[in-house]
């Protein structure tokens, strides 16, 4: 009998340029204007915004269960900032980050959290699909998506977002799997946030990394520190361009850590240490890009007390607007959230 060893050894490319001092790796070359900077913190600061005040409303019976994007601001702005207009977004149930870079009207947003089903209504021009709160299903989707693009000979990718539990859904390896097989122009970003609700990685699966699970299906997998905007947006930029080319479908483990609870339903506490969440909160990808930027000289003290004023300002209008919607719609029977006296 012939035994033969089809692997010899198992390895994963990772990438790092921005660390938590925010200090850039001197072999990487950043080639982004102070302009698409600028507009990259900005956005990361809106995310982080528009969570606390969704989380406000929620805690205030203004709005129904939330699932903060706290602690992955970096992944969803350097993915959808790598993206052209033509690609499509799909989002799983924590991608507001994706879906504000992307374009979509705060006030959808703030809609669809109230219970309004007009929060879905997102333009079609923006090719962005709402939020898919069924774990995993959304891959399939976006696998679909871009083998229609793909018989149609349309020149675009696919970005589909999900989270390390949903790597563990039948969806995950079917939409893989079929990726693979068609050689459709997908990428797929998997939010490695530690914590699948209350079940950590370790628990979740025996593979030392998420990326690995690429070799399978006979696409690339990278592993991106998904705490550092640089890398993400260099990983989305160099995958989508793959897929351009038709070179094919690839997996990204963006590397991070869920900063608060799953949902506002959730209490961490009950099963995570401290002391973690200390540790991970000292790789802010907010603060470090901040971090940089200042350093750099392309952003000013000044510029970011303006960002984080006309932010606040500007989403305070919209939730306002919302919920004006949102109550005529109940007045018609027409929205189901019921507002608190």
């Amino acid at each position: 009998m012939m035994t033969e060893k089809v692997l010899q050894k198992l390895q994963v490319k990772s990438l790092s340029i921005l660390n938590e001092h925010g200090e850039v790796d001197s072999s990487s070359t950043i080639q982004l204007s102070e302009e698409i900077l600028k507009k990259m913190y900005a956005k990361m600061l809106l995310t982080r915004e528009f969570d606390q005040r969704c989380i406000n409303l929620q805690r205030q019976g203004r709005m129904g269960t939330y699932a903060a994007a706290y602690g992955q601001e970096a992944i969803h702005v350097g993915s959808t900032t790598a993206m052209q207009t033509q690609d499509w977004l799909v989002p799983s149930f924590r991608e507001q980050g994706a879906l504000l870079s992307r374009g979509v009207n705060p006030e959808l947003l703030f809609l669809f959290f109230m219970g309004c089903e007009k929060g879905n209504e997102i333009p079609k021009e923006l090719h962005t699909l709402p939020y898919c709160v069924p774990c995993a299903t959304q891959i399939t989707h976006g696998v679909g998506i871009a083998m229609a693009a793909q018989y149609k000979k349309e020149n675009l990718a696919v970005v589909t977002f999900f989270g390390d539990g949903a790597s563990s859904e039948g969806d995950f390896h079917e939409g893989l799997n079929f990726a693979s097989v068609y050689q459709a122009p997908c990428v797929f970003i998997c939010q490695n946030n530690q914590w699948a609700i209350s079940t950590p990685l370790k628990q979740q699966m025996h593979s030392p990394t998420i990326a690995q699970k690429a070799l399978a299906y006979g696409i690339e997998g990278e592993r991106i520190d998904g705490n550092d905007v640089l890398a993400v947006f260099i990983a989305t930029k160099r995958a989508l361009k793959k897929a351009y080319e038709g070179g094919g479908p690839t997996l990204l483990e963006m590397l991070s850590y869920r900063l608060g609870p799953h949902t506002t339903s959730d209490d961490p506490s009950r099963y995570r240490e401290e002391k973690e969440l200390h540790l991970w909160k000292q790789k802010d990808p907010i603060l470090r890009f901040e971090k940089y930027l200042l350093n750099k000289g392309v952003l000013s003290e000044e510029e970011k007390k303006v960002f984080q004023e006309k932010i606040s300002e500007d989403l305070k209008k919209h939730a306002l607007e919302a919920e004006k919607i949102c109550q005529a719609l109940k007045n018609q029977d027409i929205c189901e959230f019921t507002f608190k006296k």
